[in-house]
This record gives structure tokens, C-alpha cells and sequence, in this order.
């Protein structure tokens, strides 16, 4: 797949550090944390909304378990559909338990704002008031329903013009597509990425990469939907690396299936890339998780390694975590996804204080430019985005003047 025009001078490889140990202990103690707090957000939302009504205590309570059904639906899909990853359930279903995860999500933030609200005395009859709490349920399902429309179209280009003190001049204006978080699932199957390489082909990239997170299943599972992968093509290559869920459903396989798809993957390595005479250095590291499943964890040294001081460097990160260390390495442009941009306008607070800042758009560390896309696709589990749409993110690379 990468484009005829272009030569790979150099490719590197640094050295492998592995950590393994207590994976099984760590993915259950995270997955425990995750099934508690939707828990409570059932227990939460059922007491502020659904038990103040005046409804027959058998619809109340049957409204009880509905809501704890659609709290812990994911540990139900990960003990008998698949994994939480990737349950291997239809596509339409995961939509509705989506939306209903969504709804959940959306009305125990709305019920929060308003308790904390009703704590002054002059409000707290009006926002206590069982139809009002109502309202609020019928709105966040209203919401949700919209939210996963949003999440499983298919993204719009987004537009990014980024100036880089080390860009030769000759590469001043040199396009760049950035696809991210792909999440090839029983949610966004073939038709979908097939959608999404017709319309990034069609912008006729000159680099275009891949920065994780490409696919949540088995190989066995997922070929068929990642197989349009093939067709992307860029006049300078394409390259990807892994994101975390990579690493969730054989990870060795899948890169050995990338290869044979002709996708060259930069695991803590480089490629030089000339192009008009000049060159551009695009590298790439692994993931965190890594630490794991016993794999290579990202190396930005080893990824570097041989790398003039002076060359324009693109590093492809699928978190954007580390920037600061990556930018002091000598990194112009970090290229990272992961986040999802938030997902929905508020709760992005959240995912910015688990990224070191980092959500959605372009940030300056240092003397490198850091962007982070909202994503192409979305993790299944999850699959909401309101105010925080997906996208196809071109990047009009820029040479500083003077």
C-alpha cells in the first residue's frame, strides 16, 4: 500500500523492553471498578428519577431492572458474547444498548446537576418535582438516540493547517490524512470502513497514517471488515502503529495480518521519507499496554534512534501521553488519538484529566505541535458522541517563514 514515488532510506528498529506479570489480576480489578460505578449509576439514577414517581410499584421496580440491565449489559456480552472489547453480538443491538448505556450516562449527570442545585432551598421544590426528573429521563434517551447516529455515520473531513520549525520549504503545503481509532467491530463493520477509505482516497493524500486502535476482535473475527484497508493509498505511503486495543485480542496475529495486507506498522521505529529532494522523518512507538502482554513498550529513544538533529520529525503516538518527554526528544509534530475527543460536550473534562490535558484539537509542548484527533470511529461499548464529532483529519503541513 505505500505509494510507488516514494523511498525508504532507513528504517529502524530499537530495542525491546517487555514487562509482563499480573495481567490477569490488573484487567480484573479495572473491568471490577468499571461494573461498581455503572452499578451506582443505576442505583443513583433509580432513586432520583424513577422511585420519586407515583407510578404502580411493579412498573417502578420493572424500570429498575431495565436501567441495572442496561448498567451491566457490557459484563453480560464479555462473559458470553465475545469480550468487552468486542462482543460479537449484531450490529442494531449494540446500538440499542448504546443508546440505553447512553441514557443512563446523560441522566446521571443532568440528576447530579440538579441535586446539587436543589441543595439551595429556593430551588428545591422545583427541581425535585417527580414529572421535571421524568422529563430528564425521556430528554437523555432522546439525546442518546441522536448520540449514536452521531457516532456510527460516517465521519466529515476536518480541516488542520500545522507550521513546523523544521520543514524543509520544498514540503510547504504537503498533505497529510490522519485516521485514528477505527474500532473495526460488529458496530462499524465493512460497509462502514469501506465508506470511510472511498472518502479518504478521494482527498488524495500525499502521507496518510493510521495512529491505532484499527480493530477490536480476532482475526478471525475481523478480516472481512478490515480488508478495505487494502485500498487506502497515499502518494508518499501508509503507515500505522498500534493503540491498546490492539493488544486485547491477539496481538502478534494482527500484526502479522497487517503485514500481509502490505500495512507497514512503525513499532518504535522510523522511516525516512524523500520526497522534492528533501526529507521527512515519520516514526512511530507502541502503546502502554504493551506492559500487559509482555510486548515492546513505547520507546521514543529507539523510534529516534540514527535520526539527524536537524530533520523534521512526525511521530505517530496512538495516546497522547509522554508529549512533553517526546517534544524534548526532538519531535516536531505528534499525531495521537485515543481520547475520542471526549465523546460528549462536558464529560470531556474527564477524559482531558486522564490525558494529561490532552482531548481534542491542537496544543503547543514546547517547540512541538501536538494534535489529537477526535477519532474515526468509537469504541462499541460506548457509542455516543454529541458535540464531539468524529473525524477524517486532513493536516496542511506548513514550513515556518523567515
Amino acid at each position: 500500500m505505500p505509494g510507488e514515488n516514494v523511498t525508504k532510506v532507513q528504517c529502524t528498529a530499537g530495542p525491546m523492553r517487555c514487562h509482563s506479570g499480573g495481567l490477569r489480576s490488573i484487567l480484573t480489578g479495572e473491568i471490577t471498578v468499571f461494573h461498581l460505578i455503572t452499578g451506582v449509576l443505576a442505583l443513583y439514577v433509580f432513586w432520583r428519577m424513577v422511585w420519586l414517581q407515583r407510578w404502580p410499584q411493579v412498573l417502578k421496580v420493572l424500570l429498575g431492572v431495565l436501567i441495572l440491565a442496561a448498567a451491566e449489559h457490557h459484563l453480560v456480552t464479555r462473559h458470553f458474547f465475545g469480550s468487552m472489547a468486542s462482543p460479537e453480538i449484531p450490529g442494531p443491538l449494540l446500538m440499542m444498548l448504546g443508546c440505553a448505556f447512553g441514557a443512563l450516562i446523560i441522566s446521571a449527570m443532568a440528576l447530579l446537576v440538579l441535586d446539587i442545585a436543589a441543595l439551595l432551598p429556593r430551588f428545591r421544590k422545583a427541581l425535585t418535582k417527580p414529572r421535571l426528573r421524568a422529563t430528564v429521563g425521556v430528554a437523555a434517551i432522546a439525546l442518546s438516540a441522536l448520540g449514536v447516529w452521531q457516532a456510527v455515520r460516517v465521519p466529515d473531513v476536518r480541516e488542520v493547517e500545522i507550521t513546523l520549525a523544521q520543514l524543509p520549504a520544498e514540503l510547504d503545503g504537503l498533505q497529510l490524512v490522519q485516521l485514528t481509532d477505527l474500532h473495526a467491530s460488529r458496530l462499524l463493520q465493512r460497509p462502514w470502513l469501506e465508506a470511510v477509505v472511498a472518502k479518504t482516497n478521494a482527498l488524495e493524500p500525499d502521507l496518510l497514517v493510521i495512529t491505532g486502535d484499527l480493530v477490536d476482535g480476532t482475526v478471525a473475527a475481523r478480516t472481512r471488515d478490515v480488508e478495505p484497508l487494502r485500498e487506502l493509498h497515499a502518494r508518499l505511503g501508509v503507515y500505522a502503529i498500534p493503540g491498546n486495543h490492539e493488544y486485547y485480542a491477539e496481538y502478534q496475529q494482527w500484526l502479522d495480518h497487517f503485514a500481509q495486507m502490505g500495512l507497514p506498522m512503525l513499532l518504535n521505529s522510523h522511516v525516512t521519507i524523500e520526497d522534492r529532494s528533501v526529507s521527512l522523518v515519520l516514526a512511530g512507538v507502541t502503546d502502554p499496554a504493551a506492559a500487559r502482554f509482555g510486548q515492546p513498550l513505547p520507546d521514543i529513544d529507539a523510534a529516534l534512534a540514527g535520526v539527524p538533529k536537524d530533520a523534521a520529525v512526525i511521530l505517530l503516538s496512538h495516546r497522547p501521553l509522554a508529549a512533553a518527554d517526546n517534544a524534548l526528544a526532538g519531535v516536531d509534530l505528534q499525531l495521537s488519538g485515543h481520547t475520542h475527543g471526549g465523546q460528549v460536550l462536558g464529560m470531556h473534562w474527564v477524559t482531558q484529566a486522564f490525558n494529561q490535558g490532552y482531548v481534542s484539537g491542537e496544543y503547543a509542548v514546547g517547540s512541538m505541535r501536538l494534535y489529537v484527533s477526535n477519532g474515526t470511529g468509537l469504541w462499541n461499548g460506548f457509542p455516543i458522541r454529541l458535540g464531539k464529532p468524529s473525524e477524517i483529519t486532513r493536516i496542511t503541513l506548513r514550513a515556518a517563514k523567515g
